[in-house]
């Protein structure tokens, strides 16, 4: 019997892989090859922008470093969220009123473009709806009542309120938080199997898809790029370097404005008794800087990430997760856990998407910041709309946010960067 398959990229195995079911291989790269647009990376971006341009006759290759769904598209905590990552109280005094609703209005359309294209595809991704977000300090009673308002009243958003420290501990299960705030406009998914469906839908419209492919190389010459790989060469004339967090240095630019960091997640046995851990089935976030989420599968065991890390050590992730689950549900301190793994995400400084186009004919977007389920699909289709020149260049959108680069250069951005996290860890606690 041979032994499961462990990622070469990501650290652990997830319950995501046990439960998907039949998860399709794809061949490698084997010689040279040429196409209208390289694709470099099978995430969400990745499939969805090669979903998008195949639809539209467009001749599309796809090549993923290492199997698809290695990489965070398949192994994060699969919320959708509402929104982009920053509130719009946050986003106003940056981007101004008009920009900020525009914003906005986006990802309500990358909500709802995700749920079309699940549907139409037919892709069984364990949809449930709801999500609620606590506020785990008490000064942040007020900021929560506020948020909840703003959305009501300027976004035209009803589908979200403000739950006091009651309600918050009774869909909780737990007296942990002072208050919190219910979504009922969103909701969470099963992540590997959504990607396991868009491999397959970008497939059948007609993209070329190649696994245990790295591109080590990109290179402009005559007029067209090249992608060196092991086993071949793709030349193109467009290039989207949707890498996120496994972009090393192929573009210089890019490396220097998403920064990878390692996020872990836990999955326990079935719990014994489910209905006093998220009775309604929501998901979850908190109101931490090193923010913690969880939610229930379909068959009771609950997902928990909690814990990030700024080098690559990971240590005992089971024992350090199950510490916070103990600090929420103390009758779960001693959980069992069958699965805990890891996984590579992309941050940007302001914690907004990276969408640049460095060079002519390349065009790199990362650094979703742990909001990327449903934005990575949409900037994916945005993209294939830029190339196709499918109306409005709403990409643009995104491009036109000033992401600045991580201070430090490319050696001392990570040292800094775990500086300035360990800080805002700390502050968490008090």
């Amino acid at each position: 019997m041979s032994e499961p398959y462990q990622s070469p990229i990501s650290p652990g195995r997830s319950w995501y892989e046990d439960s998907v079911g039949d998860r399709p291989r794809y061949r490698s790269l084997d010689g040279s090859t040429r196409a209208d647009v390289l694709v470099v990376g099978g995430g969400y971006t990745g499939l969805s922008a090669a979903l998008h341009l195949a639809r539209a006759g467009v001749d599309v290759v796809l090549c993923e470093g290492a199997r698809l769904g290695d990489g965070a598209s398949g192994r994060n905590g699969g919320q959708f969220g509402t929104g982009q990552r920053l509130w719009p109280e946050e986003m106003e005094p940056r981007y101004g009123v008009e920009r900020s609703r525009r914003l906005f209005d986006l990802a309500e359309a990358a909500k709802a473009s995700l749920v079309e294209t699940i549907a139409a595809e037919g892709i069984d991704a364990d949809f449930r709806p709801g999500q609620i977000s606590l506020a785990h300090k008490k000064r942040y009673v007020e900021d929560f009542r506020r948020h909840a308002d703003w959305l009501n009243e300027r976004y035209d958003y009803p589908h979200i309120r403000f739950m006091d420290a009651a309600e918050t501990a009774e869909r909780l299960g737990s007296p942990a938080y002072h208050a919190g705030l219910r979504d009922t406009g969103t909701g969470h998914i099963h992540p590997m199997k959504l990607l396991v469906g868009m491999g397959r839908a970008a497939r059948r419209a007609g993209a070329r898809l190649f696994e245990d492919t790295p591109v080590r190389r990109l290179r402009r010459e005559n007029g067209l790029w090249q992608a060196e790989t092991p086993t071949g060469t793709v030349s193109a004339t467009q290039v989207l370097l949707a890498t996120n967090a496994h972009g090393g240095r192929l573009n210089r630019d890019n490396a220097a404005h998403v920064l990878p960091i390692r996020s872990f997640i836990g999955a326990t046995e079935p719990l014994a008794e489910p209905d006093r851990v998220l009775p309604g089935n929501e998901a979850a976030d908190d109101s931490r800087f090193v923010v913690r989420y969880f939610r229930k599968t379909p068959d009771n065991r609950l997902l928990f990430g909690g814990r990030e890390a700024y080098t690559s050590a990971s240590g005992d992730v089971a024992g350090q997760i199950r510490a916070q689950v103990g600090s929420i549900w103390p009758h779960l301190s001693d959980v069992a856990f069958s699965h805990a793994w890891g996984g590579s995400v992309a941050v940007t400084m302001p914690r907004m998407p990276y969408v640049a186009s460095p060079e002519p004919g390349l065009t790199a977007i990362g650094g979703f910041s742990g909001h990327g389920v449903m934005l990575t699909h949409w900037t994916g289709r945005l993209y294939a709309e830029r190339i196709t020149g499918g109306g409005t260049d709403r990409l643009g959108v995104f491009e036109d946010l000033d992401i600045p680069a991580f201070p430090g250069g490319s050696w001392l951005r990570g040292p800094l960067l775990f500086l300035a996290m360990t800080w805002y860890a700390l502050r968490d606690r008090f």
